[in-house]
């Protein structure tokens, strides 16, 4: 771009005062040299380096290869961003490929209800909003929310050979029953075996989810949350997937699953996308309700008890839920 620039200053003096034959075989040149169109080209050389008079006090010099940005037109003005933070907040935060589809009605539902004000105009403008433009339009806010956790995963040896690994793009099941587990840690930036942490199971086919509080990570502990988990949920337990953690791959789960008939399978090492499901619903459900903060007494284990009962119920019955329904023929060929 500098050296096309340089051209552009040697020759847009001498072709704006060359004849018309002479300007033709300057621009051809120009051209050439630069890879410029020939329309392009002649802007770039009758404009560039001129100066115009554009008062008593000031003057202006053309530099074409200086691009003037315009003025973006703000169609989506305050008042729709502001109900579209109030109706975002209401939903819990969620994305936008998950708000668009439901933001017309829960604007029509909360302005019957008091919760919010807008003409019609607003509302129009509401209705026409895609998921690319809510993400833009609540990007500001959305950075106030955006947190790291860390891992808590010690591989687990036993029984490892025996329990297949299963990969994201192996594993398409179409029936709810199967079921990716995983466990987040409240240690609260203490790492020890001191704390609580919550053991999530989300279903693949439906995204149903469900959160269990464990007073720390042992194989008992665990065992007796997915027990629990078991008996809450409205489809029959077909499979389990888990990471190689030892809170998982051990005898007792292993035997459980083998006497009920349950398929057991175990993500590779080091490849969190293998368990994409629940570890998005790690952070969508449970980092974004919990936080980040420590948990280790039984009080607190209580309260999170009493809070996933409820959570639970507003997740899977009044969230909205996005999933794959089709591939691209040549992404799975």
């Amino acid at each position: 771009m500098t050296e096309r620039k340089r051209l552009a200053d040697v020759t847009a003096g001498r072709y704006r005062q060359a004849k018309k034959k002479d300007k033709g075989v300057i621009l051809n040149e120009f051209v050439e040299m630069t890879g410029y169109t020939r329309s392009y080209a002649r802007l770039v050389l009758r404009n560039h380096g001129r100066v115009v008079q554009v008062s008593r006090q000031m003057r202006v010099r053309g530099d074409v290869g200086k691009r003037v940005k315009r003025a973006r037109l703000v169609y989506y003005d305050e008042q729709v961003v502001r109900v579209l933070l109030v109706v975002w907040r209401i939903m819990d935060f969620i994305c936008g490929k998950r708000l668009a589809p439901v933001l017309g009605e829960m604007v029509e539902l909360l302005e019957r209800r008091g919760e919010i004000k807008c003409g019609g105009e607003t509302k129009m403008k509401l209705a026409k909003l895609s998921a690319a433009t809510i993400d833009r339009l609540l990007g500001p806010a959305r950075k106030k929310y955006q947190l790291k956790g860390r891992s808590h995963t010690k591989p687990g040896t036993l029984l490892k050979h025996q329990i297949p690994i299963r990969t994201f793009s192996e594993w398409d099941e179409l029936r709810p029953g199967f079921l990716e587990i995983d466990l987040v840690g409240h240690d609260g930036g203490v790492v020890d075996s001191l704390h609580a942490f919550t053991l999530n199971a989300t279903d693949v086919a439906s995204g149903w989810t469900a959160c269990v509080p464990l007073q720390n990570k042992a194989q008992v502990w665990t065992f007796e949350g997915l027990k629990k988990i078991r008996a809450n949920l409205p489809f029959p337990l077909l499979g389990l997937d888990s990471d190689n953690g030892s809170e998982f791959i051990n005898e007792i789960l292993f035997r459980y699953c083998k006497q009920e008939q349950i398929t057991f399978t175990r993500s590779r090492p080091y490849r969190k996308n293998d368990n994409c499901f629940v570890e998005q619903k790690n952070f969508s459900v449970v980092r974004r309700t919990v936080g980040y903060q420590r948990f280790d007494s039984n009080l607190q284990l209580l309260l999170l008890q009493q809070l996933y009962e409820q959570l639970d119920h507003y997740t899977n019955f009044f969230q909205p839920s996005m999933n794959c329904r089709a591939k691209n023929a040549m992404a799975r060929a």
